[in-house]
């Protein structure tokens, strides 16, 4: 039995919400831009060596707020952080030391907005080189050393700086990349009961996929802040990810219907019409964002791929292995539908699954290659995966859940578990090719071959059905439910190779077996042919002789067209001494009854 591991579609590339954990600084700019834009909505801080295009929120002081010329809040109100910058560069050529401070500050913050951190980091490093003493200045590097990636950089510059929420929220994520689980703990622990730290609280459950945890803290903050409609992007990224997509986008057309242009919104829009529709409806709502070159293009352009069907994928994907999570995962996903099984193991051997979908690939990856190395330790890690999917208590009861540990027990060769679980989910598959070969491989192996043989006729994916163990299977199933022509006609059909020799001792013995005699000595007479061993013309011996019975007691099966000269002749083309004697014995059977 085989287990065809490629239950797995494109995972899509939505933003996640972090933002708010991070800053959330209470000047005027800071505070009407959080509740007008899907701020912080990414899909993690990335572990990463350079910025992708994000929309963050960023720290600024009340003072710098309150010097903000009524032109650049203009610029700031609208989120153009472009316009913005150039404003502030063209602006502050004849300003006293004083300002010239203030307009770098708010240079930086745009250029942060813009996604690009890199810019960022000098920026703010130059500010603190000039004036140490800049309000907020550290904590600000330290957030753009966070989103480069530059953990360990990170944590070292805030060890001495004074305790705020903001440095207790950055530490709190910053333990949540490390994995120290311990301290995640501790560090909830002290976040109060404000906005800040309540949103930093629900980032962190939702990067720890504990979503419905999430949405009752979004839920409970819109409650008493209904202006910050970012929260709705937040709340629809969390039930996306619960696959409640109509729910996903009746929350976002609230944020959308004031703010149109947002690239987050339109994209998670997509994404949901994706999952409803197909990858052209989402396509039509991505394209006008498509090519607009402003924050976003990595999302945007990983996506595209995905709502084409991989179109493009190596083009796309491997730009983006260190800055979209999904990229890596696709693009084994990518190999894989391709039967490139070794590279895809190398995108994945590394990967420390988080959340159930990566598990589920990883298993998928490591029993596809485990099946086609003959490796027990691929497989063993496969299973492992699996179970650790279908056993826990969030997954249990859902498809993707029951595939898995149908998909374990499959590879512990526990067959009646297997349709356990897989008749719990099978109206949900009914013409899934797919799902059908594992499914009747299942019932081959428990004894329900007709079932078997109905669910194998109805693949229509000639992948699957030119596969020697479809062929196998099939075969076997046919001479089961008593058409055993059916099993020699798809051997004549086949390649003389390793492959059809191993089909024809299939044929052979499964047809002794079912008493199918006369299509088993035809088997065992092309076997002999091929390897004149004494199990052959054995086997062949025993099945004409099966055939002769079958006659005589006038059988319903077994008997061949032509009656007893069929038998004499594969006899005849035997080069076995005994076949001559086996010959005259027959010839004065039929004659005694004459």
């Amino acid at each position: 039995m085989q287990l065809r591991t490629l239950p797995y579609k494109l995972e899509l590339f939505v933003k996640t919400a972090v933002g708010h954990a991070y800053w959330m600084g209470r000047s005027t700019a800071t505070t009407t831009t959080t509740t007008t834009t899907a701020v912080g909505s990414e899909p993690k801080i990335l572990s990463r060596g350079k910025p992708d295009s994000a929309n963050s929120r960023q720290a600024v002081s009340a003072t710098h707020a309150k010097r903000l010329p009524d032109s650049l809040e203009d610029f700031i109100l609208k989120r153009d952080y472009t316009g913005a910058r150039t404003f502030l560069e063209f602006s502050g050529e004849d300003e006293n030391e004083e300002l010239r401070l203030l307009t770098d500050q708010w240079i930086a913050f745009c250029s942060f907005h813009l996604g690009d951190y890199s810019q960022a980091l000098q920026q703010y490093k130059s500010i603190s080189d000039a004036n140490p003493a800049t309000e907020n200045v550290t904590i600000n590097i330290a957030v753009c050393m966070f989103y480069l990636g530059m953990y360990e950089e990170a944590h070292h510059l805030i060890e001495n700086a004074p305790k705020t929420s903001l440095k207790l929220r950055l530490l709190f994520h910053l333990a949540h990349k490390f994995g120290n689980d311990g301290q995640v703990t501790q560090l909830q622990g002290s976040l109060q009961e404000d906005v800040n730290d309540q949103l930093s609280l629900a980032s962190m459950h939702y990067l720890r996929a504990h979503y419905q945890d999430a949405i009752d803290i979004y839920k409970s903050l819109l409650l008493d802040n209904k202006d910050y409609l970012a929260i709705n992007v937040y709340l629809a990224l969390c039930f996306y990810k619960l696959d409640y997509y109509d729910m996903s986008q009746e929350v976002l057309d609230v944020y959308l219907a004031k703010h149109k242009d947002s690239t987050i919104a339109t994209n998670l829009k997509a994404c949901n019409r994706f999952r409803l529709f197909n990858g052209r409806v989402a396509e039509q709502e991505i394209q006008n964002i498509a090519d607009n070159g402003t924050f976003g293009a990595d999302l945007i352009r990983h996506n595209l791929v995905v709502f084409r069907n991989g179109e493009g994928a190596m083009q796309t994907f491997p730009s983006l292995l260190n800055i979209v999570p999904e990229a890596r995962l696709n693009l084994a996903i990518y190999h894989l539908k391709n039967g490139n099984v070794q590279e895809a193991h190398a995108l994945i051997k590394e990967l420390q699954p988080t959340v159930p979908h990566e598990y589920i690939l990883k298993g998928v990856v490591f029993a596809a290659l485990g099946q086609k190395i003959g490796s027990k330790e691929h497989i063993k890690t496969a299973q492992q995966n699996f179970h650790l999917v279908g056993s826990s208590a969030t997954e249990c009861d859902t498809i993707p859940g029951r595939q898995s540990m149908a998909s374990a027990f499959f590879l512990y060769a526990q067959f009646e578990e297997v349709l356990v679980y897989m008749n719990s989910i099978r109206s949900y598959f009914v013409n899934d090719d797919i799902f059908n070969y594992n499914y009747a491989q299942a019932k081959c192996a428990t004894g329900y071959y007709k079932e078997a043989e109905d669910l194998l006729m109805q693949i229509t994916d000639m992948e699957i059905k030119n596969q020697h163990a479809y062929c196998m299977i099939i075969a076997k199933c046919h001479i089961h439910a008593g058409r055993p022509e059916l099993a020699w006609n798809i051997f004549i059909t086949r390649d003389t190779n390793s492959e059809a020799f191993l089909l024809l001792q299939l044929i052979a013995n499964e047809c002794y077996k079912c008493e199918e005699f006369w299509v088993a000595a035809k088997a065992f007479d092309m076997l002999e042919k091929l390897d004149p061993s004494p199990e052959n013309w054995e086997g062949k011996r025993g099945a004409c002789a099966g055939v002769i019975y079958a006659l005589a007691s006038k059988a319903d099966k077994g008997c061949p067209p032509n009656g007893v000269s069929d038998v004499i002749g594969l006899l005849r083309d035997s080069s076995n001494p005994q076949a001559d004697t086996m010959v005259k014995v027959v010839r004065k059977y039929i004659n005694s009854l004459k």
